[in-house]
């Protein structure tokens, strides 16, 4: 099931992803009784997906990012895979939906993209054992981690470099029966293939990673963790289009733009 999160004519719902581009009309949403962290229902009021402006698919409490979570991207940036999980936030105002800008930020001068596999926590957990991870997951949606590369390595805490305001791109909706274990991963600017990875390439499953996350913190309903990235990542410039497609999901796509 692909849930949105979308406005119209002022308003904000979340509704169900019926039918696809082939579907004669488009696809629609079917609006929802109240929000997928709970028990809903579809009101059978659809609107065609193409009339509504889609939001980031949630609005997390905290996004927590993984590290140096694939081999090769680790080994390209001369780094070791990391004993441990390597975890770092990125704050609520850094996230932005489908179509929303990607503000390039002005102390930076090399911002890279990083296409990556999101989880969607669907209710509030701490110490989640490995055989509960699955029931505390939503779904599943792209993500590009967006990231000042200069600052990274120039300052030892990550928070700037990752945090900045629209560096977390989510969407395009929440994909909630799927098989996470292997699935590809791609990103293009400007249409150029720069990453293609699987989510078999991973150094630790997403169950290592809920599991070491909710050691030391409770996650909400809402909240995003961020499991990594392959390799290729590279220089986004203004007015490039990025674009993030992960199988089983969809397409996350957006501009960059100078900070104005």
């Amino acid at each position: 099931m692909r849930i949105a999160r979308f406005s119209i004519d002022g308003n904000v719902a979340f509704g169900v992803v019926e039918g696809d581009a082939s579907t004669e009309g488009g696809p629609v949403l079917d609006i929802i009784k109240g929000h997928p962290f709970a028990e809903f229902e579809r009101s059978g009021q659809k609107i065609p997906l193409s009339k509504v402006r889609l939001l980031p698919p949630v609005l997390p409490n905290k996004v927590v990012g993984i590290g140096r979570n694939y081999a090769e991207h680790a080994a390209e940036l001369g780094n070791e895979v990391p004993d441990a999980p390597v975890a770092f936030f990125k704050p609520s105002t850094s996230v932005i939906g489908p179509g929303d800008p990607i503000a390039y930020p002005p102390f930076s001068n090399e911002v890279h993209h990083e296409a990556e596999l999101a989880v969607v926590i669907g209710r509030m957990c701490r110490e989640v054992p490995r055989e509960r991870v699955k029931d505390v997951i939503l779904g599943y949606t792209c993500a590009n981690d967006v990231t000042a590369r200069d600052i990274q390595q120039r300052e030892k805490q990550w928070a700037r470099a990752k945090g900045f305001d629209s560096s977390c791109p989510l969407g395009p909706w929440v994909e909630t029966e799927l098989d996470p274990s292997d699935l590809g991963i791609m990103c293009t600017v400007n249409g150029e293939q720069r990453q293609l990875g699987r989510t078999s390439d991973m150094v630790r499953s997403i169950e290592d990673l809920i599991v070491h996350i909710t050691e030391a913190m409770t996650l909400l309903p809402g909240d995003v963790v961020l499991t990594g990235t392959p390799a290729g990542v590279g220089p986004l410039n203004v007015g490039d289009e990025v674009a993030v497609t992960i199988e089983g999901i969809g397409t996350l796509t957006n501009k960059v733009i100078k900070r104005g």
